[in-house]
């Protein structure tokens, strides 16, 4: 973590600027302090520097980038020893910017790219978010956290310390004779999981019961309208033998095969300046990198990968199995890609976890053995849960 946001005085005027939201996350895991500055031996306080043309220049144009990248690289080093999934840095700094950096005018104006430090962490593969990324995930009353459980899963309905349920029929957009499937309840519950404000939701339909995509995503526009910024999607899979394991996994990113989207023909997102909504990182590689932590932490076994998300309810023949390992697929299933195409649109961050009950093509799958398989999980995946709201 960059160390200015901890409260350490190593900005070039001597100061910091600490993130309550950060300070939180630092006092919750193992944090490391970092400052490529304070690393180098630059003074404090020291004239302002950014930027310019893969240089960076003091404002009375001194080249310091020497020492801006071998401060860098003494932080790699701890970095590298620490083992740390995550960075979590200064915005737009010359060190520590990821994505939009200072553009050298020193006029507040901004240019694309990564300070310093940020450029060697990519390159490394760690994943790096700034406090504003952090701040953004905190729940609280106001913006709790959706949590919306898949075949099997929904056990974690049972341990919210509940304040309000909802049937799903009194939720707007939810068709009105829908009935749940085995593994699944249509009773929201607002609440607190170990003191984290939640709604769980521990059911869903799918497009092949003959529900449309805008209907399978009615529960996501419902979290949004309580005010909930991040959602958690759980769904039980196939694995493609080959590319992935039985077990947990973490979803990296995914194919949509259904032939659906809710945005497709749809005026009921409203407020969306537009439907052609931008999918990188549709799965927030914060909360992915939270979660891997923890279930590292934990000793939980957890693959990641990419979904694919068919129409179903059919299993997927040898021929396609042999296609999705192909296309790189991980994990496949009959849910999630329409919810969080409808969760990116309303700018919400997702995180995608999965139970791979099964691997995919086996012939002796049914959707009790999935169930069965769920339960033998039930322990990890709650701590799993349990463990990436405590981080928030």
């Amino acid at each position: 973590m960059s160390a200015c946001l901890l409260g350490e005085g190593c900005r070039y005027d001597g100061g910091s600027r600490p993130s309550a939201a950060v300070c939180r996350l630092a006092g919750r895991t193992n944090a490391h302090p970092l400052c490529p500055e304070a690393a180098a031996g630059l003074k404090i306080p020291r004239p302002p520097a950014e930027r310019v043309g893969g240089r960076v220049l003091l404002r009375d144009g001194t080249d310091v980038t020497d020492a801006f990248v071998s401060g860098a690289q003494a932080c790699l080093d701890v970095a590298r020893a620490s083992g740390a999934p995550l960075a979590v840095l200064k915005a737009r700094s010359p060190s520590c910017g990821v994505g939009l950096v200072y553009d050298g005018t020193y006029s507040g104006g901004l240019t694309r790219g990564n300070g310093v430090f940020a450029e060697l962490l990519e390159e490394e593969g760690v994943c790096m978010v700034t406090e504003e990324v952090v701040e953004s995930c905190r729940p609280s009353v106001e913006h709790p956290v959706a949590v919306v459980l898949g075949t099997g899963l929904g056990h974690l309905h049972s341990l919210v310390h509940s304040v309000r349920r909802i049937d799903y029929h009194d939720i707007d957009g939810f068709p009105e004779g829908a009935r749940p499937i085995p593994g699944h309840s249509f009773e929201a519950t607002v609440g607190t999981v170990d003191d984290v404000p939640v709604v769980v939701y521990p059911g869903r339909i799918h497009l092949y019961q003959g529900y449309s995509a805008l209907e399978v995503t009615a529960l996501v526009r419902h979290a949004h309208r309580l005010g909930c910024r991040d959602i958690v999607f759980a769904c039980a899979t196939g694995a493609i033998p080959g590319n992935a394991h039985k077990g947990l996994g973490i979803l990296t990113d995914h194919i949509n095969l259904t032939g659906a989207n809710p945005l497709a023909g749809s005026s009921e997102l409203r407020g969306l300046e537009t439907p052609f909504v931008g999918m990188t990182d549709a799965y927030s590689p914060y909360l992915r990198a939270i979660a891997r932590g923890v279930a590292d932490d934990l000793g939980i076994a957890v693959e990641e990968g990419v979904y694919a998300g068919l129409l179903g309810p059919s299993f997927e023949t040898p021929a396609e199995v042999r296609m999705l390992r192909g296309m790189g697929v991980s994990y496949v299933g009959m849910s999630t890609v329409c919810e969080v195409i409808a969760a990116r649109a309303l700018g919400m961050n997702v995180l995608g976890l999965t139970l791979a009950a099964n691997y995919a093509g086996d012939g002796l799958v049914t959707h009790q053995s999935v169930v069965e398989e769920a339960q033998l999980h039930a322990q990890d995946f709650e701590s799993l849960v349990r463990g990436v709201l405590r981080l928030l």
